[in-house]
């Protein structure tokens, strides 16, 4: 299966819901890849580096840019699950994984920043279904506040309501220092303490990969 992970804006997670969904699908036994689409970042790289100098359980990496329908059909082949970290942008990266992905999970934050580019993105995965007619996307609301009163995550339910191309994903993923760590220390937050974080992203993985 073919994970791909983007959005046409940065800064909205991507790269931290990559690695932890990877680590969760290691877990439960799985083959996992994951893939650097990104040519001016390089997150996922330094967190398996980070992983690999640390002494944790080996998860491949690549860093792959330009077309890569052809690379990704070829991974899918060879490993239980192909995790695509796109760019922060709509590029060609983005838009030529869509057109072979199986899942495209949309990790936004619930601000309005975040909220208004959601009908770019809708575009691009319309044209993509084109050529991936099967293609299923799943936004994810990240980085919300664990503040009960706060009304961001109701509105923001009610915003993506109105784009039924995207399902919203039921998991929330709050805002945890647990999640900065996680990255410079190369784990995922399953294998640490926090049994919040590690509950969202259990529930998440498991609606990606059954949704």
């Amino acid at each position: 299966m073919i994970l791909l992970v983007g959005h046409q804006k940065g800064g909205v997670g991507k790269s931290t819901l990559a690695v932890n969904i990877a680590v969760e699908l290691q877990r439960l036994g799985n083959d996992i890849i994951l893939v650097e689409a990104d040519p001016t970042v390089h997150t996922v790289t330094n967190w398996s580096r980070d992983r690999e100098e640390n002494g944790y359980r080996h998860i491949q990496t690549v860093q792959k840019t330009g077309n890569l329908r052809a690379s990704l059909d070829e991974m899918s082949g060879k490993y239980d699950y192909v995790i695509v970290d796109a760019p922060g942008k709509d590029s060609r990266e983005m838009r030529t994984a869509l057109t072979i992905a199986d899942v495209f999970v949309m990790p936004f934050q619930p601000s309005q920043a975040d909220l208004d580019t959601t009908e770019g993105v809708v575009g691009t995965l319309t044209e993509a279904k084109d050529f991936n007619p099967e293609l299923k996307a799943i936004a994810v609301m990240n980085r919300a506040a664990t503040n009960v009163f706060t009304k961001d995550i109701k509105e923001a339910r009610e915003y993506m309501a109105s784009f039924p191309e995207i399902i919203l994903a039921e998991t929330v993923v709050h805002e945890r220092k647990v999640y900065q760590n996680c990255l410079s220390e190369g784990l995922g937050v399953v294998e640490m303490k926090d049994s919040k974080a590690k509950a969202e992203v259990q529930l998440l993985t498991q609606e990606v990969i059954t949704w």
